[in-house]
């Protein structure tokens, strides 16, 4: 039987915002707590499977609801490190019926110059075009705006204690 409260932790962006090393740090930072990295769970996907872009993304997030519900089953706090870009309707109502968790859903995003110079620093350039569309799709959102965190010119520990102790984070409680 569940008794705690526990906190779901979604963190977005588009690649080079700081994503990984947050949510890493996050995880360090919060008790009971586990990290699902959404990337490693879509590189299990290798490419000799004969899936779509699309199937990958769907049974990447069904394998991400899957692990959050278990462990939020088993009164452990979660933080999940994956791009959101139409999934987080979908992933709240298959978690509604869980009890005494809060959402708190975050978008990272950096300038232009910041995400270059960070994908450029880790050898990563091939993902630049793909992470100025996803930073211009979310920044676009208006959705989005409200969660929005601008990671330019933060270091991660700043980010992960705004995170914790900022409400405008909650996007559904005990959801």
């Amino acid at each position: 039987m569940k008794h705690n409260e526990n906190i779901l932790y979604l963190i977005s962006g588009p690649l080079g915002v700081g994503k990984s090393t947050t949510s890493k740090e996050l995880a360090r930072n919060v008790q009971q707590c586990v990290l699902i990295e959404g990337d490693i769970l879509l590189g299990m996907l290798n490419d000799e499977l004969s899936l779509s872009w699309e199937e990958r993304l769907r049974l990447t997030w069904d394998n991400i609801l899957t692990l959050t519900r278990n462990y939020l089953l088993h009164d452990l706090n979660v933080v999940i490190d994956f791009v959101v870009e139409e999934e987080l309707e979908w992933f709240c109502k298959h978690l509604s019926d869980l009890k005494n968790v809060t959402l708190k859903y975050v978008v990272l995003i950096a300038d232009k110059e910041k995400i270059i110079e960070r994908l450029n620093s880790r050898g990563d350039i091939d993902s630049l075009e793909r992470s100025l569309f996803l930073l211009n799709k979310m920044e676009s959102s208006h959705y989005n705006k409200k969660f929005s965190y601008n990671t330019t010119h933060k270091h991660p520990t700043e980010t992960v204690k705004d995170i914790i102790e900022n409400s405008r984070f909650h996007a559904i409680e005990s959801f």
